[in-house]
This record gives structure tokens, C-alpha cells and sequence, in this order.
């Protein structure tokens, strides 16, 4: 009895010790800096300071202009293709013409385009496709505008799904390329 006493009681204590959250909510991303350094400021600092801050914030609070973020919330980061296809349709399009227009804007941006594939065929015919996809936003793109040597191409074929499971509706968000912020 005395057992199960202490059993329940150590039970509760470790139930309750892992529904506690933490107080620290700080990005563990590491793509900021910590806190501010420069300790002394004149008021022309902290204006030029609040000039640049409006000039680098996006429409979503916390989210800095021209960073992999940015181009998520506000374009788009994946462009998806039919299955054994790496043509883009004219949502893929649509989509391309707004990151292209985003890449413009922030013209020191270099981004990384991942292709990727369903877990269906061999691993090398998923990587070759996944390199096609990844080569026809990159085509596409350049086509509007962006410098090429922006422009890098990855593919990982099937190693990195999206979505896990055999289903036409986890193969259908594999089937993609994401265009990543470097």
C-alpha cells in the first residue's frame, strides 16, 4: 500500500513537472542578436534608430523585411507540381512573379531553391526530378528579372517530406520546391 502511495506521488510530481513551460520565450532560431549594445544615444540616434526600424518591418509585428520570414508570410515559399511533372502550372506562376518582385525589391537577398519529391521511385529518379523542379523556378525566375547568380538549386529528392504517409494527400504536399532565404 505504502508502495502505491509513493508510486502515485512520484507520478503526480513528474506529471507536474513536465506541464510547466518555460519563462525564457526568447527565438532559439539564431537570426537576431540578443539585445541592444550601443548602451548611450542621443535623440538623432534614436530617430535615425526608429527610421530603420519603420523601414525594416514588415506588415506582421516582429517580422523583418527581406528575411526568409517575410518572404513566407507575405509571397509564398513553395510552389507544388503534379506527380512525375516538374511544369509549372499557372498558380506556380503567379506565385514566382510575386517572389520575383520581392527578390527585386530586396536586391541583395540570395536564396536556395530546395527541389522535392513524393517517396514514390527510386532515390536517385527522385533526386534527378527534384533537381528539375528545383532548375525550372530557378529558369522562371531568372526569366523575370533576378540575377542568376542569386539563384542556387538543391534537391533532396524524397529525403525530406513535408508530410509523412502514403496518401494522395501527403504525396501531393511533397510534390514541391521552397525557395529558402540564405
Amino acid at each position: 500500500m505504502l508502495k502505491k502511495f509513493l508510486l502515485s506521488i512520484f507520478l503526480f510530481g513528474l506529471v507536474a513537472a513536465c506541464s510547466t513551460t518555460p519563462k525564457d520565450t526568447a527565438d532559439s532560431s539564431g537570426s537576431g542578436s540578443s539585445g541592444d549594445f550601443n548602451t548611450t544615444t542621443t535623440s538623432e540616434d534614436a530617430a535615425s534608430t526608429a527610421a530603420a526600424a519603420d523601414s525594416t518591418a514588415s506588415d506582421f509585428e516582429g517580422i523583418i523585411s527581406g528575411s526568409y520570414e517575410d518572404l513566407v508570410v507575405n509571397i509564398g515559399d513553395r510552389v507544388y507540381f503534379s506527380y512525375d511533372s516538374f511544369e509549372l502550372d499557372d498558380d506556380a506562376k503567379e506565385l514566382l512573379q510575386h517572389q520575383a518582385a520581392w527578390l527585386k525589391q530586396y536586391s541583395k537577398t540570395s536564396i536556395i531553391i530546395e527541389g522535392h519529391c513524393d517517396e514514390r521511385g527510386t532515390r536517385e529518379y527522385n533526386l534527378a526530378l527534384g533537381e528539375k523542379r528545383a532548375q525550372a523556378v530557378k529558369n522562371y525566375l531568372s526569366g523575370l528579372g533576378v540575377i542568376d547568380f542569386r539563384l542556387n538549386t538543391i534537391s533532396y529528392g524524397k529525403e525530406r517530406p513535408a508530410v509523412v504517409g502514403s496518401t494522395d494527400a501527403a504525396w501531393s504536399q511533397n510534390r514541391r520546391s521552397v525557395t529558402v532565404v540564405q
